[in-house]
């Protein structure tokens, strides 16, 4: 996935089908110097991850 893109999905109200090494996340928000984004998953909402916004698959 594009940083662009990324970006949008986490400013969009509307949930988007979006993985992180097969599992579904949530984006929260998106580093554009850095091209990370922080994320965490769906089933584990407490663990917060910092992430590649290229490794993000939207399905």
């Amino acid at each position: 996935m594009n940083k662009q893109r990324a970006q949008q999905i986490a400013a969009s109200p509307v949930m988007a089908n979006v993985t992180y090494n097969g599992v579904q996340i949530y984006i929260q928000n998106v580093d554009e110097a850095s091209e990370t984004a922080r994320i965490y998953s769906l089933s584990e909402p407490d663990n917060e991850q910092e992430v590649s916004v290229s490794s993000l698959i939207e399905h």
